[in-house]
C-alpha cells in the first residue's frame, strides 16, 4: 500500500503506536503487518485498537476518531418492535454456537460486497473464544434456528463488539438488547461498536472522541472480571421478556 504507516514487528510485546499517530484520512488507521496471535489481539483492544482489513492486505489496525458507543442502559428499539417481540418464541444464549455466530457474520452480503472476516481472523478469534476472551450472543427460534446474533470481545469491564447479522428480521437486534441488558447487570457501562453508521444511530449509539474513549477503556480493563465462558451466566433467556423488561 502506498501510505506510510508504522510496521509492527512479530514480537507480539512490541506495542503500539501513539493513538495519536493515527491518519485522519481513512480515519484511524494506525498500523499495518504484525499478526493476529492473542497476546497481539488482547493488546491491542486494551489500547482501543482493533485489526480490520481485506483479503490480499496486511493486517491493518485501526483507532477511529470519534468512536462509535452503546451505553449498555441506552440501547434503542422501537416500540413498534418492542410489542411484536412479545409474541416472540425466540431465546436468547451465549457462547454455545460462537464459531457459527462468526461464520455467519462473515457471510457475502445480499449487496454483493465481500467480507473482513477471512479465514485469518476466524482463526484468530476463535482461539480469543478459547481463551475466554470472546463471546458469542446467539438468537435462536423455536425449531433451534439460528436467526441472529453478534460477537466480540470481553475484557475486564469492558466489551468491544465486532459484528453482528440477522437471518430474519430483528435477529440482531434483539442479541443486541440482550447482550446491553446483561453486561449492564454486571457493571459493564459501554459497548464499542468502532465505527460510527446511520443504522448504528437508530438503535442508540453515540459518538464519544477517541481521547475520552480510550481513557474510559483504560480503566474499565483493568477491572476484576471472571474471563471464561459466557453459557452459564447468561443462561437461556425468552426474547419476549426483554419486551416486557422495557415495558413495552
Amino acid at each position: 500500500m502506498s501510505l506510510r504507516l508504522p510496521w509492527l514487528g512479530q514480537d507480539p510485546a512490541s506495542g503500539f503506536p501513539p493513538a495519536e499517530r493515527a491518519l485522519v484520512r481513512p480515519n484511524g488507521l494506525l498500523a499495518a503487518g504484525g499478526d493476529l496471535s492473542t497476546p497481539r489481539l488482547l493488546d491491542a483492544y486494551r489500547h482501543g485498537i482493533f485489526p480490520w482489513y481485506s483479503e490480499g492486505e496486511p493486517v491493518l489496525w485501526w483507532t477511529p476518531d470519534p468512536r462509535c458507543v452503546f451505553g449498555t442502559d441506552r440501547v434503542h428499539l422501537s416500540r413498534r418492535f418492542l410489542r411484536a417481540l412479545r409474541k416472540s418464541d425466540w431465546v436468547v444464549r451465549a457462547d454455545q454456537a460462537f464459531e457459527r455466530v462468526v461464520a455467519a457474520c462473515a457471510a457475502p452480503r445480499e449487496d454483493g460486497g465481500g467480507t473482513w472476516i477471512t479465514a485469518d481472523m476466524t482463526r484468530a478469534y476463535v482461539d480469543l473464544h478459547r481463551a475466554g476472551h470472546a463471546h458469542s450472543i446467539e438468537v435462536l427460534d423455536a425449531k433451534g434456528d439460528l436467526v441472529g446474533g453478534l460477537y466480540g470481545v470481553s475484557i475486564g469491564r469492558m466489551m468491544f463488539a465486532e459484528s453482528m447479522f440477522s437471518a430474519a428480521p430483528g435477529g440482531s437486534k434483539v442479541a443486541l438488547i440482550a447482550l446491553a441488558r446483561d453486561l449492564a447487570a454486571r457493571g459493564f457501562p459501554l459497548i464499542d461498536a468502532q465505527m460510527p453508521n446511520p443504522h448504528l444511530h437508530t438503535l442508540g449509539a453515540l459518538e464519544m472522541p477517541r481521547s475520552a474513549f480510550l481513557a474510559r477503556v483504560h480503566d474499565l480493563v483493568r477491572l476484576p472480571e471472571p474471563v471464561g465462558s459466557w453459557e452459564a451466566r447468561f443462561g437461556a433467556r425468552a426474547a419476549c421478556s426483554l419486551a416486557r423488561e422495557s415495558g413495552a
